[in-house]
Protein backbone atom coordinates (compact mmCIF):
# COMPACT_ATOMS: atom_id res chain seq x y z
CA UNK A 1 0.00 0.00 0.00
CA UNK A 2 2.51 2.35 0.86
CA UNK A 3 4.42 1.65 -2.63
CA UNK A 4 1.13 2.39 -4.27
CA UNK A 5 0.73 5.78 -2.52
CA UNK A 6 4.01 6.89 -3.09
CA UNK A 7 3.28 6.00 -7.10
CA UNK A 8 -0.42 7.94 -6.65
CA UNK A 9 1.50 10.98 -5.00
CA UNK A 10 3.81 11.09 -8.02
CA UNK A 11 1.63 10.85 -10.74
CA UNK A 12 -0.53 13.58 -9.22
CA UNK A 13 2.07 15.92 -8.69
CA UNK A 14 3.12 15.26 -12.52
CA UNK A 15 -0.54 16.71 -13.12
CA UNK A 16 0.04 19.65 -10.79
CA UNK A 17 3.14 20.84 -12.02
CA UNK A 18 1.58 20.56 -15.57
CA UNK A 19 -0.24 23.78 -14.56
CA UNK A 20 1.84 27.36 -15.01
CA UNK A 21 1.07 28.52 -11.61
CA UNK A 22 3.80 31.43 -11.53
CA UNK A 23 2.67 34.04 -8.89
CA UNK A 24 2.18 36.68 -12.07
CA UNK A 25 -0.60 34.58 -13.56
CA UNK A 26 -3.91 33.07 -12.20
CA UNK A 27 -3.94 29.43 -10.07
CA UNK A 28 -7.75 29.02 -11.19
CA UNK A 29 -7.18 26.51 -13.81
CA UNK A 30 -5.12 24.25 -11.01
CA UNK A 31 -8.28 25.16 -8.79
CA UNK A 32 -10.73 23.84 -10.84
CA UNK A 33 -8.67 20.80 -11.78
CA UNK A 34 -7.87 20.02 -7.94
CA UNK A 35 -11.86 20.74 -7.45
CA UNK A 36 -12.49 18.17 -9.34
CA UNK A 37 -10.15 16.01 -7.63
CA UNK A 38 -12.03 16.58 -4.34
CA UNK A 39 -15.26 16.22 -6.30
CA UNK A 40 -14.81 12.61 -7.52
CA UNK A 41 -13.90 11.41 -3.93
CA UNK A 42 -16.80 13.64 -2.28
CA UNK A 43 -14.77 15.48 0.21
CA UNK A 44 -16.18 19.15 1.11
CA UNK A 45 -14.08 22.18 0.13
CA UNK A 46 -14.77 25.77 -0.33
CA UNK A 47 -13.14 27.95 -2.94
CA UNK A 48 -11.71 31.23 -1.23
CA UNK A 49 -11.18 33.89 -3.63
CA UNK A 50 -9.06 36.94 -3.77
CA UNK A 51 -10.42 40.50 -4.26
CA UNK A 52 -10.71 40.47 -7.91
CA UNK A 53 -11.22 37.14 -8.46
CA UNK A 54 -8.22 36.01 -10.82
CA UNK A 55 -6.81 33.47 -7.93
CA UNK A 56 -8.52 31.26 -5.00
CA UNK A 57 -7.49 29.37 -2.28
CA UNK A 58 -9.04 26.09 -1.42
CA UNK A 59 -9.93 24.98 1.99
CA UNK A 60 -10.89 20.73 1.88
CA UNK A 61 -12.03 18.64 4.92
CA UNK A 62 -11.88 14.93 5.20
CA UNK A 63 -13.18 13.64 8.07
CA UNK A 64 -16.27 15.72 10.79
CA UNK A 65 -16.79 19.06 10.12
CA UNK A 66 -16.00 20.45 13.48
CA UNK A 67 -13.66 22.47 15.53
CA UNK A 68 -9.84 20.86 16.61
CA UNK A 69 -8.71 19.52 12.97
CA UNK A 70 -5.08 19.29 11.38
CA UNK A 71 -4.39 21.89 8.32
CA UNK A 72 -2.66 20.50 5.90
CA UNK A 73 -1.09 24.06 4.31
CA UNK A 74 0.52 24.37 0.95
CA UNK A 75 0.16 26.92 -2.09
CA UNK A 76 -0.19 26.55 -5.48
CA UNK A 77 1.91 29.50 -7.02
CA UNK A 78 5.23 28.99 -8.23
CA UNK A 79 8.39 31.45 -8.73
CA UNK A 80 9.21 32.31 -12.87
CA UNK A 81 11.33 29.79 -14.58
CA UNK A 82 12.42 32.74 -17.43
CA UNK A 83 16.61 33.02 -17.37
CA UNK A 84 16.70 29.57 -16.27
CA UNK A 85 18.90 27.13 -18.18
CA UNK A 86 16.58 24.24 -17.70
CA UNK A 87 17.38 21.20 -18.57
CA UNK A 88 14.05 20.28 -19.98
CA UNK A 89 10.64 21.78 -20.02
CA UNK A 90 10.06 22.95 -16.28
CA UNK A 91 6.36 22.21 -16.54
CA UNK A 92 6.52 18.39 -17.52
CA UNK A 93 7.84 16.51 -14.46
CA UNK A 94 10.61 14.70 -15.69
CA UNK A 95 11.53 11.35 -13.55
CA UNK A 96 15.37 10.33 -13.29
CA UNK A 97 17.78 9.10 -10.91
CA UNK A 98 15.34 8.84 -8.14
CA UNK A 99 14.32 12.87 -8.51
CA UNK A 100 11.73 14.19 -9.80
CA UNK A 101 12.62 17.62 -11.64
CA UNK A 102 10.21 20.12 -12.66
CA UNK A 103 9.13 24.22 -11.23
CA UNK A 104 7.62 23.19 -7.93
CA UNK A 105 8.40 19.71 -6.88
CA UNK A 106 9.98 20.59 -4.22
CA UNK A 107 8.30 24.12 -3.47
CA UNK A 108 5.83 23.04 -2.98
CA UNK A 109 3.53 21.09 -5.08
CA UNK A 110 4.59 18.26 -3.94
CA UNK A 111 3.47 18.72 -0.24
CA UNK A 112 -0.13 19.03 -1.91
CA UNK A 113 -0.06 15.98 -4.10
CA UNK A 114 1.02 14.09 -1.28
CA UNK A 115 -1.82 15.58 0.80
CA UNK A 116 -4.16 15.42 -1.59
CA UNK A 117 -3.42 11.54 -2.78
CA UNK A 118 -3.98 10.19 0.90
CA UNK A 119 -7.25 11.55 0.87
CA UNK A 120 -8.46 8.01 0.38
CA UNK A 121 -6.53 6.56 3.19
CA UNK A 122 -7.83 9.73 5.70
CA UNK A 123 -11.18 8.41 4.16
CA UNK A 124 -11.01 4.89 5.78
CA UNK A 125 -9.90 5.34 8.91
CA UNK A 126 -12.28 6.73 11.42
CA UNK A 127 -11.05 10.37 11.79
CA UNK A 128 -12.26 11.47 15.43
CA UNK A 129 -11.09 15.15 14.29
CA UNK A 130 -11.09 16.29 10.54
CA UNK A 131 -7.99 16.46 8.37
CA UNK A 132 -7.93 19.66 6.09
CA UNK A 133 -6.39 20.42 3.23
CA UNK A 134 -5.24 23.94 2.49
CA UNK A 135 -3.87 25.05 -1.03
CA UNK A 136 -3.36 29.16 -1.20
CA UNK A 137 -1.97 31.40 -3.43
CA UNK A 138 0.77 34.39 -3.73
CA UNK A 139 3.30 32.56 -1.21
CA UNK A 140 5.76 33.67 -3.33
CA UNK A 141 5.10 37.94 -3.05
CA UNK A 142 3.62 38.65 -0.31
CA UNK A 143 1.96 35.14 1.80
CA UNK A 144 -1.43 36.32 1.97
CA UNK A 145 -3.30 33.76 0.30
CA UNK A 146 -4.22 32.05 2.86
CA UNK A 147 -5.63 35.07 4.77
CA UNK A 148 -9.24 35.03 3.91
CA UNK A 149 -9.71 31.84 4.62
CA UNK A 150 -7.81 32.62 8.44
CA UNK A 151 -10.31 34.99 8.60
CA UNK A 152 -13.08 32.47 8.73
CA UNK A 153 -11.81 30.09 11.15
CA UNK A 154 -14.58 29.47 13.77
CA UNK A 155 -17.25 31.18 11.44
CA UNK A 156 -18.32 29.37 8.39
CA UNK A 157 -15.11 26.96 8.70
CA UNK A 158 -14.25 24.76 11.46
CA UNK A 159 -11.25 26.21 13.79
CA UNK A 160 -8.28 23.78 14.02
CA UNK A 161 -6.28 23.07 16.67
CA UNK A 162 -2.55 23.25 14.57
CA UNK A 163 -1.37 23.74 10.81
CA UNK A 164 1.45 22.02 9.45
CA UNK A 165 2.79 24.00 6.60
CA UNK A 166 4.66 21.58 3.99
CA UNK A 167 7.39 23.97 3.02
CA UNK A 168 10.47 22.13 2.10
CA UNK A 169 12.65 21.22 5.35
CA UNK A 170 13.30 17.49 4.56
CA UNK A 171 10.76 16.54 6.61
CA UNK A 172 12.70 18.08 9.76
CA UNK A 173 10.28 19.82 12.34
CA UNK A 174 11.06 23.67 12.07
CA UNK A 175 9.62 25.93 14.53
CA UNK A 176 10.57 29.30 13.48
CA UNK A 177 11.85 31.50 10.51
CA UNK A 178 12.62 35.16 9.95
CA UNK A 179 10.21 37.82 9.31
CA UNK A 180 10.59 39.45 5.55
CA UNK A 181 9.58 42.73 4.81
CA UNK A 182 10.39 44.47 1.35
CA UNK A 183 10.32 48.05 0.16
CA UNK A 184 10.56 50.78 -2.74
CA UNK A 185 12.63 53.65 -1.31
CA UNK A 186 12.40 57.01 -3.88
CA UNK A 187 13.93 60.22 -3.67
CA UNK A 188 12.36 62.99 -5.22
CA UNK A 189 15.31 65.78 -5.75
CA UNK A 190 15.32 68.53 -8.70
CA UNK A 191 17.15 68.45 -11.83
CA UNK A 192 20.50 71.15 -12.06
CA UNK A 193 23.83 71.24 -14.33
CA UNK A 194 26.27 68.47 -13.02
CA UNK A 195 28.43 72.16 -12.79
CA UNK A 196 26.45 73.98 -10.09
CA UNK A 197 25.00 71.05 -7.63
CA UNK A 198 23.47 74.03 -5.49
CA UNK A 199 21.12 74.72 -8.51
CA UNK A 200 19.22 71.34 -7.74
CA UNK A 201 19.24 68.73 -5.31
CA UNK A 202 20.96 65.24 -6.09
CA UNK A 203 18.27 62.26 -6.14
CA UNK A 204 21.49 59.74 -6.47
CA UNK A 205 23.55 61.51 -4.00
CA UNK A 206 20.46 61.04 -1.09
CA UNK A 207 19.97 57.68 -2.28
CA UNK A 208 23.83 56.67 -1.72
CA UNK A 209 23.36 58.03 1.81
CA UNK A 210 20.08 56.17 2.47
CA UNK A 211 21.62 53.23 1.44
CA UNK A 212 24.77 53.37 3.40
CA UNK A 213 23.25 53.50 6.38
CA UNK A 214 20.93 51.09 5.41
CA UNK A 215 24.59 48.74 5.27
CA UNK A 216 25.21 50.42 8.40
CA UNK A 217 22.40 48.76 10.27
CA UNK A 218 23.11 45.38 8.54
CA UNK A 219 26.72 45.48 9.96
CA UNK A 220 25.12 46.50 13.66
CA UNK A 221 22.43 43.21 13.17
CA UNK A 222 25.76 41.42 12.07
CA UNK A 223 27.39 42.20 15.01
CA UNK A 224 24.54 41.60 17.24
CA UNK A 225 23.92 37.77 15.78
CA UNK A 226 21.72 35.64 16.83
CA UNK A 227 21.20 35.05 20.41
CA UNK A 228 19.29 31.58 20.40
CA UNK A 229 21.86 30.63 17.98
CA UNK A 230 20.22 28.45 15.70
CA UNK A 231 19.82 30.60 12.21
CA UNK A 232 22.24 30.90 9.15
CA UNK A 233 22.82 32.97 8.55
CA UNK A 234 23.00 34.14 12.38
CA UNK A 235 21.89 37.67 12.44
CA UNK A 236 18.87 39.76 10.97
CA UNK A 237 19.85 40.57 7.38
CA UNK A 238 19.56 44.00 5.42
CA UNK A 239 19.30 43.72 1.33
CA UNK A 240 19.27 46.10 -1.23
CA UNK A 241 17.92 44.73 -4.89
CA UNK A 242 18.17 47.60 -7.49
CA UNK A 243 18.46 50.94 -7.77
CA UNK A 244 17.75 52.88 -10.69
CA UNK A 245 17.87 56.72 -11.49
CA UNK A 246 19.21 59.45 -13.25
CA UNK A 247 18.94 60.59 -17.16
CA UNK A 248 22.51 61.48 -17.98
CA UNK A 249 25.87 61.62 -16.27
CA UNK A 250 25.89 65.87 -16.21
CA UNK A 251 22.64 66.16 -14.67
CA UNK A 252 21.47 66.36 -10.97
CA UNK A 253 19.47 62.89 -10.93
CA UNK A 254 15.34 64.39 -10.31
CA UNK A 255 14.89 60.98 -8.94
CA UNK A 256 16.26 57.77 -7.59
CA UNK A 257 14.72 54.53 -6.81
CA UNK A 258 16.18 51.57 -4.61
CA UNK A 259 14.24 47.78 -3.86
CA UNK A 260 15.54 46.41 -0.89
CA UNK A 261 14.41 43.72 1.92
CA UNK A 262 14.98 43.18 6.00
CA UNK A 263 14.51 39.62 7.23
CA UNK A 264 14.21 39.90 11.00
CA UNK A 265 14.72 37.24 13.70
CA UNK A 266 11.65 36.42 15.35
CA UNK A 267 12.37 38.98 18.28
CA UNK A 268 13.39 41.61 16.13
CA UNK A 269 10.30 43.71 14.78
CA UNK A 270 9.79 43.28 11.45
CA UNK A 271 9.93 47.57 10.72
CA UNK A 272 12.76 47.80 12.92
CA UNK A 273 15.05 48.77 9.97
CA UNK A 274 12.41 51.10 7.85
CA UNK A 275 11.88 53.06 11.11
CA UNK A 276 15.79 53.53 11.27
CA UNK A 277 16.18 54.24 7.51
CA UNK A 278 12.68 57.18 8.30
CA UNK A 279 14.65 58.69 10.87
CA UNK A 280 17.76 58.99 9.23
CA UNK A 281 15.66 60.34 5.92
CA UNK A 282 14.05 63.25 8.09
CA UNK A 283 17.27 63.97 10.26
CA UNK A 284 20.19 63.87 7.81
CA UNK A 285 19.22 63.33 4.14
CA UNK A 286 16.37 65.20 3.46
CA UNK A 287 17.62 68.56 4.92
CA UNK A 288 20.52 68.39 2.19
CA UNK A 289 17.77 67.78 -0.73
CA UNK A 290 15.34 70.62 0.75
CA UNK A 291 18.06 73.49 1.10
CA UNK A 292 18.28 73.86 -2.84
CA UNK A 293 15.09 72.23 -3.50
CA UNK A 294 12.41 72.75 -1.47
CA UNK A 295 9.76 70.55 -2.77
CA UNK A 296 12.41 67.65 -2.58
CA UNK A 297 11.06 64.44 -0.39
CA UNK A 298 11.77 60.74 0.29
CA UNK A 299 9.40 58.00 0.52
CA UNK A 300 9.36 54.71 1.23
CA UNK A 301 6.51 52.41 0.12
CA UNK A 302 6.14 48.99 1.67
CA UNK A 303 5.16 46.29 -0.17
CA UNK A 304 5.00 42.87 1.77
CA UNK A 305 5.44 42.19 5.63
CA UNK A 306 5.49 38.25 6.12
CA UNK A 307 5.69 37.69 9.90
CA UNK A 308 8.31 35.44 11.39
CA UNK A 309 7.51 32.22 13.32
CA UNK A 310 8.07 32.34 17.00
CA UNK A 311 8.94 28.55 18.56
CA UNK A 312 6.53 27.76 20.88
CA UNK A 313 7.66 24.81 22.81
CA UNK A 314 5.06 22.44 23.46
CA UNK A 315 2.45 23.48 21.26
CA UNK A 316 0.07 21.13 19.74
CA UNK A 317 1.99 21.76 16.51
CA UNK A 318 5.13 20.84 17.86
CA UNK A 319 3.83 18.05 19.99
CA UNK A 320 1.74 16.14 17.31
CA UNK A 321 4.96 16.68 14.75
CA UNK A 322 7.26 14.87 17.39
CA UNK A 323 5.08 11.98 17.30
CA UNK A 324 4.39 11.84 13.46
CA UNK A 325 8.50 11.95 12.79
CA UNK A 326 9.49 10.60 15.86
CA UNK A 327 11.34 12.88 16.89
CA UNK A 328 12.31 15.21 19.35
CA UNK A 329 14.22 18.09 17.68
CA UNK A 330 13.20 21.08 16.23
CA UNK A 331 15.57 23.48 13.55
CA UNK A 332 14.87 27.45 12.39
CA UNK A 333 15.19 28.45 8.80
CA UNK A 334 15.79 31.64 7.31
CA UNK A 335 13.43 31.63 4.25
CA UNK A 336 9.28 32.92 5.13
CA UNK A 337 5.94 31.32 4.95
CA UNK A 338 2.80 31.24 5.55
CA UNK A 339 3.21 29.90 9.13
CA UNK A 340 3.04 33.32 10.56
CA UNK A 341 -0.09 34.30 9.11
CA UNK A 342 -1.87 31.21 11.25
CA UNK A 343 0.49 31.82 14.16
CA UNK A 344 -0.70 35.38 14.22
CA UNK A 345 -4.29 34.03 14.06
CA UNK A 346 -3.58 32.15 17.13
CA UNK A 347 -3.43 28.90 15.53
CA UNK A 348 0.23 26.88 16.86
CA UNK A 349 1.67 25.82 13.70
CA UNK A 350 5.10 24.39 12.38
CA UNK A 351 6.80 24.11 8.67
CA UNK A 352 7.42 20.70 7.70
CA UNK A 353 7.62 19.56 4.03
CA UNK A 354 9.65 17.44 1.89
CA UNK A 355 12.63 18.34 -0.31
CA UNK A 356 15.65 20.92 0.76
CA UNK A 357 14.98 24.39 0.91
CA UNK A 358 18.30 24.61 -1.56
CA UNK A 359 16.43 23.03 -4.73
CA UNK A 360 13.76 25.44 -3.89
CA UNK A 361 13.64 28.16 -7.32
CA UNK A 362 16.52 26.83 -8.94
CA UNK A 363 16.83 25.31 -12.69
CA UNK A 364 16.13 21.68 -12.72
CA UNK A 365 14.44 22.12 -9.22
CA UNK A 366 14.13 18.42 -8.39
CA UNK A 367 12.27 16.79 -5.15
CA UNK A 368 13.44 13.03 -4.06
CA UNK A 369 11.87 10.46 -4.10
CA UNK A 370 12.87 8.97 -1.13
CA UNK A 371 11.42 12.39 0.60
CA UNK A 372 7.88 11.65 -0.96
CA UNK A 373 8.17 8.25 1.14
CA UNK A 374 9.05 10.32 4.15
CA UNK A 375 6.20 12.92 3.36
CA UNK A 376 4.08 9.53 3.24
CA UNK A 377 4.92 8.22 6.29
CA UNK A 378 4.39 11.40 8.31
CA UNK A 379 0.67 11.29 6.75
CA UNK A 380 0.11 7.81 7.34
CA UNK A 381 0.76 8.36 10.97
CA UNK A 382 -1.47 11.46 11.31
CA UNK A 383 -4.40 9.17 9.98
CA UNK A 384 -3.49 6.43 12.80
CA UNK A 385 -2.78 9.80 15.27
CA UNK A 386 -6.60 11.18 14.17
CA UNK A 387 -8.22 8.02 13.98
Amino acid sequence: MSAQRIEESIALLGQLIAFDTESSKSNLPIVDFIEDYLRARNVRFARVPNAIGDKAALFATIGPMRDGGIVLSGHTDVVPVAGQNWSSDPFAMRREGGRLYGRGTCDMKGFGAIALAMIDEFQKVDLRAPVHILLSYDEETTCLGPVDTIARFGADLPRPAAVIVGEPTRMQIADAHKSVATYVTRVIGHEAHSSNPALGANAIEGACELVTELYRCADELAAAGDPSGRFIPAASTISVGTIHGGTARNILAKECAFHWEFRGLPNVAPDSALKRLEAYADSRVLPKLTRHAPHARIETLTEVEVPGLAPAPGSAAETLAFKLAHTNRTIAVSFATEAGRFQGAGVPTIVCGPGGIEQAHQPDEYLEESQVAACVAFMRGLARELS
